[in-house]
């Protein structure tokens, strides 16, 4: 197994380092739980369904956090706290996925990119800059995150609901990078090795 050696908006494998639920054991409660009959076959997913009704609350929440557009901040925003949050972890799966969704939604692929490549303190925008401090102080540990990082998503022009939705997307992957760290590996699939 070849891991990746930096931070990428490539797609990634994820090694499980405990065994996934096999597909031929799925019950209907199983199906229930991954929401989604694809997923059964991504090892993370799979393995998450062997406790489907907490796979369906992580599931449920992830879904209305990014794909909920009726309002709150852009997908790109969302996507780029859960970016910054990741790239602060380690995570190098979930980094790759969400810089890669931050970069489809915005159009800015190189300023992603450098996200990836300096870190959680690059400057890129006054706008994006706020959503990076916000979600990086929440993930360092909620004490971190204060007034002075509302103040400046306030600043750039976040209302409540956008502030709330950047916020999410930091304290769901803070949570998540954490889960995936801990029950597997990113690998570089072997169509690129």
């Amino acid at each position: 197994m070849e891991r990746p050696d930096r931070f990428t908006q490539a797609a990634l494998g994820w090694v499980p380092w405990l065994a996934p639920l096999p597909e031929d054991e799925f019950t209907q409660r199983h199906w229930d739980g991954i929401v989604q009959r694809e997923r059964a076959k991504m090892p993370y997913f799979a393995l998450l369904a062997r406790d489907p009704e907490i796979l369906l609350a992580r599931t449920l929440s992830d879904f209305d956090i990014f794909t909920n557009t009726a309002g709150g901040a852009p997908r790109a925003e969302r996507e780029l706290a859960a970016a910054a949050t990741s790239r602060l972890n380690g995570c190098v799966f979930c980094a790759s996925v969400h810089a890669r969704l931050a970069s489809q939604h915005s159009g800015r692929e190189a300023e992603v990119q450098r996200l990836l490549d300096e870190g959680p303190g690059v400057r890129l925008d006054p706008r994006w800059d706020a959503v990076i401090a916000a979600a990086t102080a929440l993930t360092a540990t909620p004490a971190h995150l204060g007034r002075d990082e509302i103040l400046a998503l306030r600043e750039r022009g976040l209302d409540d609901v956008e502030i709330a939705d950047v916020l999410s997307g930091a304290a769901f992957f803070n949570w998540a990078n954490r889960l995936m760290l801990s029950l597997g590996e990113p690998q570089v699939p072997a169509r690129r090795r």
